[in-house]
């Protein structure tokens, strides 16, 4: 039996691949309290003990902002952890997938960046995980790495989606960027096709770079709008009259963001034999299932 390290279990991501890798072995999920990846002796002590046959690498650092001053942190968990991991999975002969982001780019492409495109991030944040990603194919031979976007689910903490659903409940008004975009990406979609390259990965020599988001373009405001149009339908408790697009400039942040950070799923959709779904079909299919959670 395939024996699956999943490091993040808790998380939004992490939650959802405890469900979807189930079928494909044993998965051993490890959360922020079973596994420090601030301890790099830990990370070492858990895989050899472990001895999984692959590592999926879910966990991370995704405070943007906060990482701008707590950069050690951001580096420690999405640079050296992944790095560690991977020199691991290679001594036991392990594959190795690794979820890294579209943050890693700079924004200033205006048509769907590819696999091949040069990264240059303008972030802390999008720094860190590029380190993790070089860590990754340095160490790893059977290393895979999965870059994804604006990611959000009905499990693990805060996302765009909760905290629209949130504020849409207290506010008539709200104000949102309108001149960022990129493709939101639904764990639900997400887990099934990490599953599915781990299934590959079994008997595939399957390693490198894919992208995988749903399909789409929208901004974040394009975003929030058709939450909330989403959210009425199903019965979600909505105060919010009115959503008004501003500028990246009127609502400054620690950390630049990409203004354009569109992944093309051209080479993993050859891969996974289908394109992904609609963001607006995840977002129906994620809201859904937090209604039926409340309810």
């Amino acid at each position: 039996m395939t024996r699956i390290l999943l490091t993040g279990m808790a998380g939004q991501l992490g939650s959802e691949l405890q469900q979807t890798l189930a079928p494909l072995g044993e998965v051993m999920g490890v959360d922020r309290h079973r596994l420090d990846l601030t301890q790099p002796d830990k990370i070492r002590q858990v895989i050899g003990k472990c001895k999984p046959d692959l590592i999926v690498n879910a966990a991370a650092y995704t405070a943007v902002d906060k990482a701008e001053t707590e950069t050690e942190l951001a580096n420690a968990i999405n640079g050296t952890a992944p790095t560690i991991m991977a020199e691991a999975a290679q001594q036991l002969g392990a594959a190795l997938i690794h979820v890294s982001t579209d943050y890693i780019f700079d924004g200033k492409k205006n048509t769907p960046y590819t696999e091949d495109d040069t990264p240059d991030p303008i972030n802390a944040y999008g720094q860190s995980k590029l380190w993790g990603e070089e860590g990754v194919l340095k160490h790893c031979d059977r290393a895979l790495i999965l870059r994804t976007a604006w990611v959000y689910g009905a499990q693990g903490k805060g996302n765009f989606v909760k905290t629209m659903l949130r504020l849409g409940a207290e506010r008539d008004q709200l104000r949102v960027v309108v001149d960022q975009v990129g493709t939101p990406t639904w764990t639900g979609d997400l887990g099934g096709a990490i599953a599915q390259l781990a299934q590959s990965l079994q008997s595939d020599t399957l390693t490198g770079i894919y992208h995988f988001t749903n399909s789409g373009v929208t901004s974040w405001y394009d975003f929030a709008v058709a939450i909330f149009e989403e959210a009425l339908q199903i019965g979600f408790p909505l105060q919010v009259k009115q959503v008004v697009p501003i500028t990246t400039a009127e609502y400054p942040t620690p950390a630049a963001r990409p203004a354009y950070s569109v992944l093309s799923s051209q080479k993993i959709s050859a891969v996974l034999g289908n394109h992904p779904p609609h963001w607006r079909t995840g977002l129906r299919r994620m809201l859904k299932q937090l209604y039926d959670q409340k309810h």
